[in-house]
């Protein structure tokens, strides 16, 4: 292979270790990381092991470590900060000729996304953001029926965010995005996923967003009467609970040590575990932690050409996956993410359905209705077997990484990346719009509110965009 990936990594989290990076030592063919960048010196001397980098070339700024990217021959950046720290080094590393992958959300509110959206439009930047969910088979297998027209003109977008009790109380009660002001809202957090997935579905902005949704549960008010603020503060409630910290952490996930063990710290026995729970975040009791972000959000949405999306949050729900329901002029496409299951139905009889769409699977064809309409029922999943959201987004993660290294050896990075800026600019400006309009129970007009966002420099007075 004539040209190798040369990367640097900034930020060595879940993301920037256990997937970017650790994704490129397990595929040396595309090339290797020459440098990294991270506060937490031991997992930093760790992951160097791993990918057996010079000592030199570990800083615990990232100023330093862009100041040696030519020197080093970087042609690649991933920045996997914190999300409140993704906008300035992004603008620094734009500056230079390479090719930089950032994780989502690329800024946490108005001001950031203003400043990023000003800064960038002066560099001609390649740049790939981690929209996972549009490398997975199974969403690009909904973009190729859409996308065809095989259900004609769109006419309603139904999506479902079903995060999951579990999930909810690790990430958004007890973990690094349990705070709107620390991190950022439940909309850019989680959802900002499925925003962009809408506007990739759909191919352009909504007019209008409104939004309602709230802390309903995770509050002091609704703790069991003599619950503990830990779970191993001797809680009357430590075997009965949903949201048992030790039943999850200790029992369920004995035999994980990735994420979300690993965040509990350094040591992932069962005695480094119980340290964790009885000194960090992860042992708080979900009714004595001091989250905000809200617990389920639904969102409507209106596009010019009259179609309606509906997109639904929610922390309660036994499995942790995303489901949906597309209603077009001559057919209907509904699916759920964790199976992988998709069922097409083709209303017109002289619509003609490519095989190609199903990608190789295994397609079951039946009739239904009083008109015996055409039922096309498959399952869109990746090579191999992976947890919706433990690991491997689908499939998600592994087809952003390949795309990635292989837009920059090929030097034609447009044609492989599929999550551009300019599309994730977006679906940004769509989820804080809808954060906007929940807080203030109003009905934004997208494009006003940008434009005042913009004139202000950041969150803007409301009687500057009420419709």
């Amino acid at each position: 292979m004539a040209k190798l990936i040369r990367a640097g990594i900034i930020g060595l989290g879940s993301r920037g270790f256990d997937v970017y990076g650790r994704w490129l030592t397990e595929h040396p063919e595309y090339g290797s990381v020459v440098a990294v960048c991270d506060t937490d010196t031991q997992r930093m001397e760790e992951f160097r092991r791993i990918a057996d980098i010079d000592e030199r070339n570990m800083f615990t700024h990232w100023h330093d470590l862009l100041a040696h990217a030519d020197s080093l021959g970087m042609n690649a950046i991933i920045i996997a900060t914190p999300d409140t720290l993704h906008v300035e080094p992004l603008i620094e590393a734009a500056k230079k000729p390479i090719a930089i992958l950032v994780e989502k959300p690329i800024a946490t509110g108005e001001k950031e996304l203003v400043v990023l959206e000003r800064a960038l439009s002066s560099f001609k930047a390649q740049i790939a953001v981690g929209h996972v969910m549009r490398e997975t088979p199974f969403w690009r297998n909904v973009h190729s029926v859409v996308t065809r027209k095989l259900i004609g003109e769109l006419i309603t977008v139904r999506h479902e965010e079903n995060i999951g009790f579990w999930h909810f109380a690790h990430s958004y009660v007890r973990g690094n995005w349990h705070r709107s002001d620390t991190s950022s809202p439940l909309s850019l957090a989680k959802t900002c996923h499925d925003f962009d997935m809408i506007r990739w579905i759909v191919g352009y902005m909504p007019t209008h967003i409104s939004s309602m949704g709230a802390l309903t549960h995770f509050r002091s008010d609704h703790a069991p009467t003599r619950a503990a603020e830990r779970c191993l503060d001797a809680c009357p409630y430590i075997d009965t609970c949903p949201y048992s910290a030790p039943a999850y952490y200790l029992d369920a996930l004995k035999d994980n040590d990735g994420w979300p063990v690993a965040l509990l710290g350094h040591d992932t026995s069962a005695q480094g575990r119980i340290h964790g729970l009885m000194c960090g975040p992860y042992g708080r009791c979900v009714y004595y932690s001091d989250n905000t972000v809200v617990d389920h959000q639904q969102t409507l949405m209106q596009f010019p050409s009259g179609l309606t999306a509906t997109l639904e949050a929610t922390a309660f729900t036994g499995e942790n996956t995303r489901t949906f329901q597309i209603t077009g002029s001559h057919g209907e496409l509904s699916g759920r993410m964790d199976t992988g299951y998709l069922k097409l139905q083709v209303f017109d009889k002289s619509i003609s359905v490519p095989e190609d769409v199903f990608n190789s699977a295994d397609v079951r064809i039946s009739t239904a209705g009083p008109l015996g309409h055409r039922v096309f029922e498959w399952y869109a999943k990746p090579d191999s077997s992976v947890m919706a959201d433990h690991k491997g987004h689908a499939g998600g993660d592994d087809g952003l990484m390949r795309h990635f290294v292989e837009a920059v050896i090929s030097d034609d990075f447009d044609h492989y990346i599929s999550t551009s800026l300019r599309s994730s600019l977006d679906s940004h400006w769509m989820a804080l719009a809808a954060e906007y309009a929940r807080q203030h129970q109003i009905v934004v007009d997208v494009e006003k509110y940008r434009k005042a966002c913009i004139a202000h420099r950041g969150v803007p007075e409301i009687s500057k965009i009420v419709c």
